[in-house]
This record gives C-alpha cells, structure tokens and sequence, in this order.
C-alpha cells in the first residue's frame, strides 16, 4: 500500500520566519536564559585534562574542588551595568549568575598535585591520578 502526502507549496516557510519573530522574543523577557558550561576531559598518562569555557568569569569567581575521582566546577558572573540618566535596556542576552558542573572520573585524583590555570575565559585543570593501591597477597595460616 502506498502512502499518500498533501502537497503544500509554502511547507515550511512561514514557520521558519516567524519561529523567532514571535517566540523568542516573548520567552526571552519571561523566562531566564539557561547557560551552561562546556567542559573537554582528556586522559593522558598519569593524569586527567580538564578544559572548562567561562567566559566573562573573574578568576576570583571560579572555585573548584576536588572528592576523590569527583570534580566540581562552579562560577559566578554577576551583573554590573551603569544606568545612564534616560537609558532603558530593550533587549539583553548576557547572563548573570551561577553556573555548575560535577562529573566523575575512572579514577581518584590527587588533590596535592592538581593544578589550575585560567586565561582568556578558558580554565584550564591538570588532575593526576592518584597511584593505585598495590594488590597484598595475604597468606593463610
């Protein structure tokens, strides 16, 4: 059996236009915009590479903290704009707030060795493993 389908000359054209003339607009003065962190984790030998993008983050703002094999990134932008006399903001895309990210490691990090760099808008992690625990052979008695 044949499936049959309407044709429509326009499809969707008119949807594409105004997707964001109406939508977008709307939702932006109603709700806060969500941000989120981009986060690259790469393993060499020995150690974990974290790279973290935050930009328009003070380096004061950035903690970090380290549990084990968890890491936690946290950040803060905070809002500072200088009101003009007869100035109003019409539209406003940057975000100030919190931002947050955990994840987990194969392995345990060693907090002692960590080391964190950040430029550019760019942190940059440096987390070597944590030796494993040799294996003990126990002997029966």
């Amino acid at each position: 059996m044949t499936n049959m389908t309407g044709y429509d000359p326009f499809g969707d054209t008119f949807d594409d236009i105004f997707r964001g003339f109406f939508v977008r607009p709307f939702a932006l003065e109603t709700a806060e915009p969500a941000r989120r962190m981009n986060v690259d984790v790469t393993e060499e030998d020995g150690a974990y590479k974290v790279t973290a993008e935050l930009p328009g983050v003070k380096k004061e703002d950035i903690r970090v903290s380290i549990e084990g094999d968890q890491v936690s990134v946290s950040a803060e932008t905070r809002g500072e704009r200088e009101a003009k006399n007869g100035e109003r903001v019409l539209h406003s895309e940057r975000y100030f707030g919190k931002i947050a990210r955990a994840f987990r490691l194969g392995q345990e990090i060693d907090e002692a060795a960590a080391s964190a760099k950040y430029a550019d808008g760019v942190l940059e992690l440096t987390l070597p493993k944590k030796a494993a625990a040799s294996a003990r052979q126990l002997t029966i008695q």
